[in-house]
């Protein structure tokens, strides 16, 4: 048992999707769903990530599912402190009393309120020091861009509750857009469409495979079909339905928009020696969000401006906030 005598720091990427944890000299070791299955009369917590995934949207009425975070943010703190709980618990037994650092990043757009509600689930979870960081800047540390040097660089980080959009320069943001747009919103958006347009419901989880499989921001050639469950609204029963990427593509269309009109308001608000820099290095997507089809097609047409996918968008955030903490003092000055 000695082993747990030492402490040892963590990084946490707590998103309103996906949770990703990162410990010290390890690197990521955790992804999974940011969702607690609870029973509803004693509150009692019945699973954590995938296995309470597995439940969402096929419970009874004693067991209820709570995504803990919306938009980025804590809406719920008990459970959110279970989620965080629950999941360092799955990396190791035993390890929560042995935290010394913790990393947790937010978005940038949040209030003093929210980032206090974080910082206070972070510190009952177990951590005797809490550092907080801005998504973009983690982003940005992720895919190896030098945060530091007096040089403009632009990230699109497209997450499950929020894009974060921001113009970063000397380890600080010089202008920045945080809209509650993102992953989420793409699938309500697609369950929303097809209950309009065609009576035809679908729950949550399969319009997050339509959009992975399918979706798409721009044309596709050649476009996409696939077969879909949900359930007839006209006669009420279930039934089986073709669905091109046209159709889904023009379910999202609304709030891509969204995501275009806030990048531009962001590059008109950018000081002109800064917005110079990213015309010749180009806006950088990250996210899970950027994962979707022809969206960085999408953007260079709208804006006129090179835009690089990372390699790993869905592990951008984690491992920048990873790498801070490897190096707490190196990135003292992205701390919060």
């Amino acid at each position: 048992m000695g082993f747990f005598n030492f402490s040892s720091d963590i990084a946490i990427d707590l998103g309103t999707a996906n949770t990703l944890i990162y410990i010290k000299e390890q690197g990521i070791v955790l992804d999974e769903p940011s969702i607690v299955a609870v029973h509803r009369n004693t509150r009692k917590t019945v699973a954590i990530g995938y296995d309470a995934q597995k439940m969402h949207e096929r419970t009874h009425k004693d067991i209820e599912t709570i995504l803990p975070l919306k938009d980025g943010v804590i809406a719920d703190f008990e459970i959110a402190e279970e989620l965080i709980r629950g999941l360092i618990r799955k990396v190791r037994k035993g390890f929560l009393s042995s935290i010394q650092n913790m990393v947790v990043c937010v978005p940038s757009g949040i209030t003093e309120v929210e980032k206090r509600a974080v910082r206070d689930s972070a510190e009952h979870s177990g951590a005797r020091k809490v550092y907080l960081i801005d998504e973009p800047i983690a982003a940005a540390i992720g895919i190896g861009l030098n945060v530091n040097e007096p040089i403009g660089n632009m990230i699109v980080d497209i997450g499950g509750g929020t894009s974060e959009i921001a113009v970063i320069t000397l380890s600080g943001i010089v202008v920045n857009e945080s809209i509650r747009v993102g992953g989420n919103e793409f699938d309500s958006a697609i369950v929303q469409y097809f209950k309009r347009n065609h009576s035809f419901l679908i729950g949550q989880r399969t319009a997050e495979r339509m959009k992975c499989e399918v979706g798409s921001a721009s044309a596709l050639d050649p476009e996409l079909e696939i077969a879909v469950r949900g359930r007839d609204l006209v006669r009420g029963i279930p039934k089986v339905r073709n669905i091109s990427s046209e159709e889904i593509r023009e379910a999202l269309r609304e709030r891509i928009d969204l995501i275009v009109a806030a990048i531009l308001r962001c590059l008109e608000r950018t000081p002109p020696e800064l917005g110079a820099d990213i015309l010749e290095r180009g806006i950088m997507l990250t996210g899970g969000g950027a994962k979707l089809k022809g969206l960085d097609n999408l953007i260079r047409n709208h804006i006129e401006l090179p835009v690089h996918q990372s390699e790993n968008p869905l592990l951008a955030v984690a491992e920048g906030t990873g790498k801070v903490l490897e190096n707490l003092k190196e990135y003292q000055n992205v701390l919060t």
